[in-house]
């Protein structure tokens, strides 16, 4: 089986609105140009200052989600909302959560980002994800008509026994929505998503965010599609955009069946 996929990359602002317009645009553009399946990058609704999070969270059945569920009806597409910031009723803090819709518009998998991202580097980032936001627990793969789709966040890509996990559980696409930092994405962002893409024989889609948020840290861009062998099918310029690649699943089975890596494995 082969089919198109799409990997958005936009910035997102602390105006909601605006982000949920260009949102809704670049996944229009993307169902134009042929994709079947279209990816949102991390936090694409509301990107602002830490402390206002819990005031600009929603509920899973919320506006946010709403609008992506009649999206992916309309376009008839698998749509995947990055991540949005899931509001936890009587708690001051927040899920970090990825949503995927089936072409029919329906709530097919739910995601909380596990690993959050608490680091402080010298003339870098410095933030305490952990501050305002709750772990999620679960490892997600959704069934879907065209091949199983593992669902990640952002820093769980520096976490390889998720990306293991997901592949046990049968995905063969995973999906790294993102808010990468410059610096870190500078240094380590290309090599990561190749990685995880090697070592699992699957296609990995990696929409990122790209460019300075005055409220929050630049964010590095450089979205991404890359196929099991490695390789980069697509790579977004320093611009909001829309990049498209082929998946092939015929060629995954291929690579899995000459080089039989995931077979040969001694330690699970």
């Amino acid at each position: 089986m082969k089919f198109l996929v799409a990997a958005i990359q936009m910035l997102a602002s602390p105006d909601k609105e605006a982000n949920l317009k260009e949102a809704e645009d670049r996944v229009r553009e993307a169902a134009a140009r042929g994709a079947k399946v279209v990816a949102l990058p991390e936090v694409f609704n509301w990107r602002g200052e830490q402390g206002e999070e819990r005031l600009q969270s929603e509920p899973i059945a919320g506006p946010t989600a709403t609008l992506m569920g009649r999206l992916a009806r309309e376009l008839d597409l698998y749509l995947l909302a990055g991540s949005f910031l899931e509001e936890i009723p009587e708690s001051g803090k927040v899920y970090n959560t990825s949503l995927l819709f089936d072409p029919r518009g329906n709530l097919l998998a739910r995601y909380r980002k596990i690993h959050l991202f608490d680091v402080d580097l010298q003339g870098g980032v410095s933030t305490m994800e952990s501050e305002t936001r709750r772990p999620g627990e679960e490892v997600v793969v959704a069934r879907t008509d065209l091949c199983p789709m593992g669902l990640t966040i952002c820093y769980d890509l520096r976490f390889p026994e998720l990306y293991r996990a997901l592949m046990a559980k049968g995905a063969q696409l995973i999906f790294v929505p993102s808010a990468f930092t410059a610096l870190t994405g500078e240094a380590h962002w290309e090599s990561l998503l190749r990685a995880r893409a090697i070592e699992n024989q699957v296609y990995v889609v990696a929409p990122d965010q790209m460019g300075k948020n005055p409220k929050s840290f630049g964010t590095y861009g450089n979205s991404m599609i890359v196929d099991p062998w490695g390789r980069v099918l697509a790579r977004a310029p320093d611009v909001s955009s829309v990049i498209v690649a082929e998946i092939d699943l015929g060629y995954l089975a291929k690579v899995r069946r000459e080089l039989p890596a995931l077979s040969h494995r001694r330690v699970s």
